[in-house]
């Protein structure tokens, strides 16, 4: 079973109608918006306990829940067929980081990107912990996991994919790609890139020319880069 922690994760699983066993309340938490989720959890006869926000703590393995836990399922990760055919997908090549995994998750859904594939081993799946840190986003953006990368992006190429790979390394600047109808955008782990049997199978190596004196993103930023470049593009 699956732990919720914090209002605005909790909030967003309501409004996606995702199941929930229970809430969880620390006694003596109020707000308007914490309010508006036990009226939400009383609506949909999801059982809601107020308890002694130590007992939170404990539950949850943070302080930082804002006074709410929530049981529900697990997450369930999407087939790769289920996402074939949609514009724009993000490939994580081994994001260890649940923070950074939630952000880049975040920030797929509020560029319009239509999956997250990321693979089985090396890599961070979809705890609680990335569920907080994407801000509900993972409520509706879709996330594969697929035993192989690479093989994954040779199925995604017989299916029309053109696959693009992010890399301080890239020789091509962002700006300067133009998007194909079906895209595959490729960004590699915190301070290792793209692993090399993965770069091979892109048909484009991209960089973000860098200013200042640090040489990489962070994956969310790096992604939210190029993603609203592509989305800029597609709005034309």
């Amino acid at each position: 079973m699956a732990i919720l922690a914090g209002i605005h994760p909790i909030y967003e699983a309501l409004k996606a109608g995702r199941p929930l066993d229970r809430v969880l309340v620390a006694r003596g938490a109020g707000g308007p918006k914490l309010q508006e989720l036990i009226d939400m959890c009383r609506q949909r006869q999801i059982p809601v306990r107020f308890e002694a926000r130590d007992a939170l703590d404990r539950v949850a393995s943070t302080a930082s829940h804002q006074g709410v836990v929530a049981f529900g399922t697990a997450h369930e990760y999407a087939a790769l067929d289920h996402v074939m055919g949609v514009e724009m997908l993000v490939v994580l090549d081994g994001v260890e980081d649940p923070h950074n995994l939630g952000a880049a998750i975040r920030t797929v859904n509020a560029a319009g990107a239509g999956a997250v594939i990321i693979p089985e081993r090396r890599a961070v799946g979809l705890t609680d912990v990335v569920a907080k840190a994407s801000a509900g986003a993972v409520e509706y953006t879709p996330v594969v996991r697929v035993v192989n990368i690479a093989q994954t992006l040779e199925k995604l190429k017989a299916q029309g994919y053109w696959i693009y790979g992010l890399d301080e390394r890239g020789t091509q600047p962002y700006t300067t790609v133009d998007f194909a109808d079906r895209s595959v955008l490729v960004l590699g782990a915190e301070g290792k890139g793209l692993h090399e049997h993965v770069k091979k199978r892109c048909d484009v190596l991209m960089k973000i020319p860098m200013a200042g004196q640090i040489p990489s993103l962070n994956v969310s930023v790096a992604a939210g880069v190029v993603l609203f470049e592509w989305r800029r593009q597609r709005s034309r």
